[in-house]
C-alpha cells in the first residue's frame, strides 16, 4: 500500500514537470530591435528614445516572448540599400529602414490575422527619433497609458503587452548562443530533489516492512 502510494506520488511529479515545460508564461508585445550587420540585437532604449542615423536599420516584432532575451527577432534580411532603393537621399533629412514584422497566427490575439511583413523607408528630420520615423511610414500607432508601443499599423486592434500561456516552440526558444538555464533542457533541481526524496521514502517504507515481517 505505501509502495503504491510512492509511485503515484512520483508519477504525479513527472506529469507537473512535463506541463511546465510545454507551457511558459510569456508577453504578447512588440519588441524593437536594431540592426547591427547581419544581426538583430535587441534596442537598449524605447523607439520614443532611440535617435538612428542616416543609414540605420531598426525593426519591429509581434510576438509572445517570455522575457527581452527570449524575444522573437524580425524575420526577413533586407539591408537599407534595399529597403530605401526607391527613397533618394535629401539635404536637411536622413533615411531610417524600417523592418515590420506582424508576427505568426499563433502569436496574434484572439479573432485576428496578422498583416504580410512589410519593410518601409522613413525620410525625417535629423534628430527624429524611431518612434517619429515609424509614425512617417506606419500609421496608426497606438500607445498605452505607460507610453508602451500597442500597435502598428492598427494591428493588433486591441490588448497591450498582456500576458498569455504560449506553447514552446523553435522560434520561441533561447538563440543557441544564450547561456541556457538549468531547466532548459531536462528536469528541474526541485523535480530531481522531489524524486530523490521518494526513492529514500520509498526504500525506508519497504526495509520497515520487511523488519516488521
Amino acid at each position: 500500500m505505501i509502495r503504491r502510494a510512492l509511485l503515484l506520488l512520483l508519477a504525479s511529479l513527472l506529469l507537473c514537470a512535463g506541463a511546465g515545460q510545454a507551457q511558459a508564461a510569456g508577453y504578447r508585445y512588440w519588441s524593437f530591435w536594431e540592426r547591427d550587420g547581419e544581426h538583430w540585437v535587441y534596442a537598449t532604449q524605447g523607439p520614443s528614445l532611440a535617435r538612428p542615423s542616416d543609414g540605420d536599420v531598426q525593426g519591429f516584432r509581434f510576438a509572445v516572448s517570455e522575457y527581452s532575451a527570449n524575444a522573437t527577432r524580425p524575420r526577413g534580411t533586407a539591408d537599407f540599400a534595399t529597403i530605401c532603393a526607391k527613397t533618394p537621399a535629401q539635404d536637411g533629412r536622413k533615411r531610417v529602414a524600417l523592418v515590420i514584422d506582424f508576427g505568426t497566427p499563433s502569436d496574434a490575439p484572439e479573432g485576428e490575422t496578422p498583416p504580410a511583413a512589410r519593410t518601409a523607408c522613413a525620410r525625417v528630420s535629423p534628430d527624429a527619433t524611431t518612434a517619429e520615423a515609424l509614425a512617417a511610414v506606419a500609421k496608426p500607432l497606438r500607445y498605452d497609458t505607460n507610453a508602451l508601443l500597442c500597435a502598428i499599423a492598427g494591428y493588433p486592434e486591441q490588448g497591450c503587452g498582456e500576458q498569455v500561456s504560449q506553447q514552446r516552440t523553435p522560434e520561441h526558444s533561447k538563440p543557441a548562443a544564450e547561456q541556457k538555464s538549468p531547466s532548459d533542457d531536462g528536469p528541474s533541481l526541485g523535480l530531481v530533489a522531489g524524486i530523490a526524496v521518494v526513492v529514500v521514502l520509498g526504500g525506508a517504507a519497504i526495509w520497515q516492512v520487511r523488519r516488521r515481517g
